[in-house]
């Protein structure tokens, strides 16, 4: 089965790709900025900064870094906050001072943000005013001695940025008191860091660029270590896989996903650098109306989401309306991409949903449909250029096509491990280089893989193995379902039983009418044997559905 895929590999894509060209994802940025220096990088609220701009900004970020908060090589920065101009600005002054950047979520709650800043060590935070009052409380629990806080609108400029600051903080009251006496504004560190000369860090391959934290829904939260070589090889593999179809300097990237998140972060935030894009960053996706009326106002090339993002904009008064003509390339990861999702997106839109699988510990993207494929294939797809992929049983024997078992990878993406976690990285990372993912999966003779699920996902029924994503997908193809989430729960007969929750899309929706589909399109023990209809599913930051949460409610 060794490198099988490689018979069937898109003819314009190389099996491999060489990082060596770029010392570090600094080398890009100055690569990038150089050759589209007046093209627009990075928009937001209809505010367009150029490569220009971006270069100016950043340098001025990073000397403030330097100078006046004393960051040297190797600090921890972390960077909470939404998709605001501010973010790249951040981020790319970062690398520019020779800091690791620490990725933070801005909805964190105090337990989970003081964990990942005493984890990781982080000497400074950039943090939006609206998240700043959970920091006060941590605080003292932590080894902070930089703060740099900043307003929704710092970087619109004008009357337009203190209004959009205005409203955010006094109509919509969504910036509750805090107290941080010691933070900086951001607009104070720039005009500050103007004040001085920058040489820019020198960094290697070796060195990391990223602290990205995993979900922790299996324990404590633990920081993959990202070096600028997995990142640089995640660019170049990405680049590799859409060169046919993305052409640098020409394209209009949309952004949803949260940035701190590690699939924006690598397939919008620095793809779109390294390619020359034109970057729209949506601040509040979930605010679907002003999404779509942001996706009307320029045609776009190249978007990214989850399953639950497309479902959710599919159902969005005048989505449908939208101009799709200039789209390229739409990519769902993050969770599993649902055919009725798919087959929508596909109806409206006239482009394929592509589906990718990653993780964080790969910087993120392992495998991804070819561009070209005519439609949904519930495949997530064939391995990047440079990489390996295993189908292994529990003992670590490489398994045969269509065999379920563990999915490992091997590529140049693959994380150093987990920050200051020998052990665990132990667990999942072999002296050869293969990483555990823990994801069920199966292989065919075409090389493409289907992710089967999560192995703490998966539910046991009398000895049969059940996978959630196979029984979500059936039930989302009812014409009356909107989304549907599944977990195992305690059976005294089977040991254990599926139950689905259910969102309806039409109200008259009966358990009846879902027991008679699933036995029309699933094997008995596959079928649910308990229904609950509820308003919503719980969601992590992204829209993925926490079956952990459902779990803990399978009571209700």
């Amino acid at each position: 089965m060794e490198k099988v895929w490689l018979q069937h590999y898109p003819a314009n894509v190389p099996q491999t790709i060489d990082t060596s060209p770029y010392p570090s994802l600094l080398s890009i940025f100055h690569a990038s900025v150089q050759q589209f220096r007046h093209q627009p990088a990075y928009s937001n609220m209809g505010r367009v900064l150029t490569y220009q701009e971006l270069d100016r900004l950043t340098r001025d970020f990073a000397a403030y870094l330097h100078h006046e908060a004393g960051l040297r090589h190797g600090d921890r920065i972390a960077i909470m906050m939404p998709n605001l101009l501010q973010y790249p600005v951040a981020l790319f002054g970062a690398f520019r001072a020779g800091l690791i950047v620490v990725n933070t979520n801005p909805l964190y709650t105090e337990r989970e943000l003081r964990h990942q800043l005493q984890d990781a060590g982080v000497k400074a935070i950039v943090i939006m005013d609206s998240f700043a009052h959970v920091l006060e409380k941590v605080l003292p629990d932590t080894s902070l001695n930089t703060i740099i806080q900043t307003g929704a609108g710092d970087l619109l400029g004008g009357l337009k940025g203190w209004l959009v600051n205005f409203v955010v903080r006094h109509v919509k009251k969504m910036v509750p008191a805090y107290a941080l006496p010691t933070a900086v504004s951001y607009r104070q560190a720039l005009r500050q860091g103007a004040t001085h000369k920058l040489d820019d860090a020198t960094l290697t391959q070796e060195d990391i660029a990223f602290l990205q934290y995993t979900g922790g829904t299996t324990g404590v939260a633990k920081g993959a270590a990202l070096t600028h070589r997995n990142m640089i090889a995640n660019l170049l593999q990405a680049e590799a896989w859409t060169a046919h179809d993305l052409k640098p300097g020409r394209e209009v990237f949309i952004t949803a996903l949260p940035l701190y998140h590690v699939f924006a972060l690598t397939a919008n935030a620095l793809f779109a650098l390294k390619i020359g894009a034109k970057n729209i960053l949506i601040t509040n996706p979930r605010d679907l109306p002003v999404f779509v009326k942001t996706l009307k106002q320029e045609k776009f090339s190249f978007i990214t989401g989850v399953n639950t993002l497309f479902n959710a904009l599919l159902h969005t008064p005048g989505f449908d309306s939208v101009d799709f003509s200039g789209l390229k390339i739409a990519l769902g990861g993050g969770m599993a991409v649902q055919r009725s999702v798919a087959e929508q997106w596909r109806k409206v839109t006239g482009t394929t949903l592509l589906e990718a699988y990653g993780l964080t510990e790969t910087s993120p993207a392992a495998c991804i449909n070819p561009p070209d494929i005519p439609e949904y294939n519930g495949m997530i797809g064939l391995p990047l250029p440079s990489t390996e992929v295993s189908i292994r049983d529990a003992g670590g024997e490489e398994l045969g096509f269509h065999e379920a078992g563990e999915l490992w990878i091997r590529g140049p993406q693959v994380m150093q491990g987990y920050w200051q976690r020998p052990e665990e990285t132990a667990r999942v990372l072999d002296r050869e280089g293969w990483l555990r993912t823990g994801d069920m999966a199966v292989i065919n003779e075409e090389g493409f893989v289907k992710l089967v699920d999560r192995l703490k996902d998966m539910v046991l029924v009398s000895g049969f193995n059940v996978y959630p994503n196979e029984v979500e997908d059936v039930l989302t193809l009812h014409e009356k379902v909107l989304e549907a989430g599944v977990i195992g729960v305690p059976d005294e007969h089977s040991g254990e039983a599926v139950k689905a929750f259910v969102v309806r899309k039409d109200p008259d929706l009966t358990e009846d009418e879902l027991k008679a589909w699933c036995k029309q399109n699933l094997t008995g023990y596959k079928r649910p044997k308990y229904y609950a209809f509820v308003d919503e599913l719980p969601k992590s930051n992204v829209g993925k559905i926490l079956r952990r949460e459902l779990r803990e409610a399978k009571s209700g």
